[in-house]
């Protein structure tokens, strides 16, 4: 079986505005540039992902948006999930069942969420890449065989990047 690739994106910079609720925080106008240039980034690497797993809070749609956008033409033809998951999870595990749980046919996937769980989840694959993703930071790993199949300590990392515009 062929090897897949997985690309973690912890959302860019958020505001902290007052009496918004945590899952409506937006980006700030340096996290939509850094988006921007994480799209950038992934686009020259040629990491186009087939399927995104995207928590559903608003400063992470709003990063795979700017990401999508980036990404232009080829991104209209990724399939994209808005997964509660990826917004609450507490481990790493958590996240590992959800990609175990992906679409079998895809070859790059990527997930938009948070941190601390997106850290967990890259360490949890490879232990030896165990530093902090900080924001809108990227973080590819090498995934030999099926996402069912995926375990902890099996795919190591072989890209990380932290865009700022």
């Amino acid at each position: 079986m062929t090897d897949r690739t997985l690309v973690l994106v912890r959302h860019a910079k958020a505001t902290h505005p007052e009496r918004v609720a945590d899952l409506e925080r937006p980006l700030d106008p340096r996290g939509h540039a850094d988006a921007e240039a994480a799209g950038a980034w992934l686009t020259a690497q040629r990491l186009l992902p087939d399927v995104v797993l995207c928590s559903p809070a608003r400063r992470a749609r709003q990063t795979w948006h700017s990401l999508a956008a980036t990404l232009g033409e080829e991104a209209t033809h990724t399939t994209v999930g808005y997964s509660p998951v990826v917004y609450r999870a507490s481990s790493g595990e958590e996240l590992l069942d959800a990609l175990r749980a992906a679409e079998p046919e895809a070859a790059t996937l990527m997930m938009v969420g948070h941190n601390p769980t997106l850290s967990m989840l890259s360490s949890l694959l490879d232990p030896s890449a165990n530093e902090a993703l900080r924001t809108c930071g990227i973080a590819v790993h090498r995934v030999p065989g099926a996402w069912r199949d995926l375990a902890p300590g099996k795919a190591p990392r072989i890209a990380a990047h932290t865009a700022r515009a």
